[in-house]
């Protein structure tokens, strides 16, 4: 917290049972855990629920924490990995830390955050979070190097719903998917997302997708929208009952949240040439219906 120690409605304490930055701005507060850098907690000033969604069967570390907005760095899932290697990178398990911080013009807070103990890896890494109106995520990329480095990722949202087999996500229609539960099969996605009700499940990987999604669920009469920066890939996960059933931390609260992630996996993979960047923006606004 050295780096914002001055800095008014930042402090450390607990969610969940985890150890916890913790925000608090006139517009909305939130929590970023130190295991896994993960937002844990994001809530509107007049809102009630949160918009984001952890476990309550969640584990302590060193378990990857179920929920809220897990970092998948520098791979997803085991892209391009070989040998017995974490699921979904370094990124999600390690400790992060503040490195810089201020209010915004607006009374937010921005954050800068780094993750520790990752110096063995050939790239670097960096996020930005804003809490306001809208909470910003940045994952900031640097190759150090002399040579190019692939890479994958994602902002792995959890967002809280009433009941996942009563929500859509709009903004997928017309694209084509690739089906985990189908052995990465193509499909073409007709109409918006909702969950299949011959197979309440969902692994959707969809390439080339715009970066504009709403999550519109009536039970909580309200919009999720994901405004997506630097990213070409859409996924849409969900294990359903039956894969539930067989996480720990899981079970039978499958129904509570749905994952739509910000992401290039899949066929868009990044290329960070030497001495590069690249950074990955996701921003998260919440609206009620009328």
């Amino acid at each position: 917290m050295t780096a914002a120690d001055d800095l008014d409605g930042v402090r450390l304490g607990s969610v969940h049972g985890l150890d916890a930055i913790l925000v608090a701005t006139p517009h909305a507060t939130a929590a970023i855990s130190v295991f896994g850098g993960q937002v844990l907690s994001f809530v509107p000033a007049g809102t009630a629920d949160d918009v984001v969604w952890v476990s309550p069967l969640v584990a302590p570390p060193p378990t990857p924490i179920r929920g809220g907005t897990p970092v998948c760095w520098p791979y997803f899932a085991r892209e391009g990995q070989t040998g017995d290697v974490p699921s979904h990178g370094y990124a999600r398990t390690a400790r992060w830390s503040i490195v810089a911080g201020h209010t915004t013009e607006s009374g937010g807070t921005e954050l800068e955050l780094e993750p520790e103990g990752l110096g063995h890896l050939p790239l670097t890494l960096r996020m930005t979070v804003r809490v306001g109106v809208t909470l910003e995520q940045g994952l900031h990329t640097h190759n150090p190097g002399d040579a190019t480095v692939a890479m994958t990722e994602a902002f792995h949202n959890y967002f809280r719903v009433s009941d996942v087999g009563r929500v859509r996500v709009e903004g997928l229609d017309g694209l084509t998917y690739l089906d985990k539960f189908d052995d990465l099969r193509s499909h073409p996605q007709r109409g918006d997302w909702a969950l299949p009700h011959d197979d309440p499940r969902s692994d959707r990987v969809y390439p080339g997708a715009p970066g504009h999604y709403r999550l519109v669920d009536p039970g909580l009469r309200r919009t999720i929208e994901v405004s997506v920066r630097g990213g070409q890939t859409a996924v849409v996960w969900n294990p359903g009952e039956e894969v539930a059933s067989g996480m720990a931390d899981v079970g039978p609260h499958w129904r509570e949240f749905i994952c739509v992630e910000a992401a290039n996996a899949g066929p868009d993979v990044v290329e960070v040439p030497a001495g590069g960047d690249h950074s990955l923006w996701q921003t998260i606004s919440v609206s009620g219906f009328e």
